[in-house]
């Protein structure tokens, strides 16, 4: 099992491969398709699944797929299950696993995750229900006096104690700390707070037995605060980012997969060219939501007449991340797509 975990995690980003993060949950989906003024109902939501697993050449660039509970058990139109279809297409299916950041009881202002009760049972089933690989997500809040060293830590052994039970079932943990950028911090306080995050974080991935070789890491990048007056260049947040995670992520990662944060299509494009500009000894590559899908969502718009091109969009922006994933990518080549 071993051995199978190491080559799920490989094959992820291999070829400057990325994930789509299509794992948004009813009530965030809901605020999406609100800004489209579309009904978030159970078939639109899979109308819209299917719109990007089945986007012609999407495998090219895409190598996994996180799914939602509910995106899980449903089928595209001619009742192929949607795990099915992507691993058809060579893209390997993941699922979400966290039931979401509560508050941290003791303390103000931060949150821990919560959803390791019944987690064995839970993975065994989605094992069944086609899932190779799976998603945790903690949050780490900038703020005065925060993050804790509590929070940081009662974050991190979540996250390892999630990853250990998803080895034992043979399904590659996804490990995603991240340090938001809602604040108004420098790129600096990033900086320093996303070095102890990673640090405890690995810290408590050796102590559950955590096997690196068949895990991927999810991080922010090194990042200015959105409210921050001063906000730092791509060169700065490569020069930062590649810094911290040579200081604290053990080569033996087979796979980096940064988030977005919040940050629009084309900024998560060109921050991830700069960073593999700059380069490390793992692949650095995406796991996107929204940098991959807001466009499209926006060209299809629930009309069943635009789904080629909302499809034709997704696959642009996927390709500009796999560009960006390889330290290739150019502004010049964001020329607007046909629609």
């Amino acid at each position: 099992m071993a051995q199978e975990l190491h080559e799920t995690a490989r094959a992820i980003v291999a070829d400057h491969k990325g994930i789509l993060a299509a794992d948004e949950s009813t009530g965030t989906i809901k605020k999406r398709f609100d800004a489209i003024g579309l009904e978030s109902t159970e078939e639109h939501r899979r109308l819209y699944r299917q719109l990007l697993f089945t986007a012609p050449g999407m495998e090219e660039s895409i190598g996994g797929v996180i799914m939602y509970d509910e995106t899980i058990r449903q089928s595209a139109d001619d009742g192929t299950s949607f795990s099915e279809l992507l691993a058809s297409k060579g893209v390997i299916p993941g699922i979400k696993v966290d039931t979401g950041a509560h508050d941290q009881a003791g303390f103000p202002g931060e949150k821990v995750t919560e959803g390791l009760d019944g987690l064995r049972a839970r993975l065994a089933e989605y094992r069944e229900l086609g899932a190779r690989f799976a998603k945790w997500r903690a949050v780490i809040t900038i703020g005065d006096d925060i993050p804790s060293v509590g929070s940081i830590r009662a974050n991190a052994h979540a996250l390892a104690r999630y990853a250990a039970l998803c080895q034992e079932a043979g399904i590659v943990p996804i490990v995603e700390p991240e340090v938001l950028m809602d604040a108004d911090n420098t790129i600096e306080r990033c900086f320093e707070v996303t070095s102890r995050t990673l640090k405890w974080t690995f810290h408590e991935l050796g102590v559950q037995r955590v096997d690196l070789r068949g895990t991927l890491l999810k991080p922010n990048m090194v990042i200015s605060g959105k409210r921050c007056p001063e906000q730092a260049s791509s060169e700065r947040i490569a020069e930062l980012t590649v810094e911290c995670f040579m200081a604290q992520v053990p080569a033996a990662i087979p796979g980096i997969v940064f988030l977005s944060g919040g940050q629009s299509e084309v900024e998560a494009t060109a921050n991830l060219n700069a960073i593999n500009q700059v380069g490390g000894p793992w692949p650095l590559s995406f796991s996107y939501g929204r940098a991959l899908q807001a466009s499209a969502l926006a060209a299809w718009g629930g009309d069943a007449g635009n789904v080629e091109s909302a499809q034709r969009v997704f696959a642009h922006r996927a390709r500009m991340n796999t560009l960006a994933a390889a330290g290739a990518w150019s502004a010049e080549l964001e020329e607007p797509v046909a629609v």
